[in-house]
């Protein structure tokens, strides 16, 4: 094992333990055009981590350690979306109306996939989840159970929002996770810095944080 320095404190990260999970980087979060932008959110800053999350990829990956993706996406029917949910935000633009990119957080719509520079290689997992965490009405538990994997490295959009969801699930379930810190990010920085306060406060009450080039310095440690 090696010790990664992080907030609140190192963490030990084991080989034959941890994953990588990549949370909903998709078009249409993403990209300019798509949902979040149509919504009058800059996407630079979400724009701006691809390449991170893309050395985060390619280090798992040559490490041969697991990648798994998800995506923010609903049925066709809209079957397990909520009406609380759907009714939320913009009422001229909501989840299943025809978007810039195609049915808004539709299941095979084009903005619903992962943005071309982190795509899944064959044989990863894609993760389609209808709720903010990967957890929820999803097989990630089962998936993770099948591969022992105890600790997770997690990156991705929004960091206040579904990254930290899915961290505080994985968290209840018994995994240690840690955040990289510069391959998350979120439309309103203040956010950001407020979810990775959370996470981290109290000796690490949901988890640790720590930069790419030091988690990946871990798995070459």
């Amino acid at each position: 094992m090696a010790r990664i320095p992080a907030q609140p404190f190192d963490f030990a990260i084991d080989p034959a333990q941890v994953a990588l999970v990549v949370i909903d980087m998709q078009r249409d979060f993403v990209e300019p055009g798509g949902f979040g932008a149509s919504l009058g959110n800059d996407v630079a800053p979400l724009q701006a981590i691809i390449p991170t999350v893309r050395r985060l990829l390619d280090g798992f990956r040559a490490a041969g350690l697991p990648v798994y993706h998800t995506r923010e996406c609903h049925r066709a029917d809209l079957s397990d979306c909520p009406p609380s949910k759907r009714l939320r935000g913009d009422p001229a633009l909501r989840i299943g109306d025809d978007g810039p990119m195609g049915r808004i957080l539709i299941a095979g719509a084009p903005g619903a996939e992962i943005v071309p520079e982190l795509a899944p290689l064959p044989g990863e997992v894609v993760i389609d989840k209808p709720g903010k965490g990967a957890f929820y009405a999803t097989g990630l538990s089962e998936v993770l159970a099948t591969r022992k994997i105890r600790q997770l490295v997690v990156a991705g959009v929004t960091t206040e929002v579904c990254v930290q969801t899915t961290m505080r699930e994985a968290n209840d379930r018994g995994f240690d996770c840690i955040l990289a810190t510069d391959a998350t990010e979120s439309y309103f920085p203040a956010f950001k810095a407020a979810a990775i306060d959370m996470i981290t406060a109290q000796g690490g009450i949901v988890g640790w944080a720590a930069p790419t080039d030091a988690i990946l310095g871990g798995l070459d440690g």
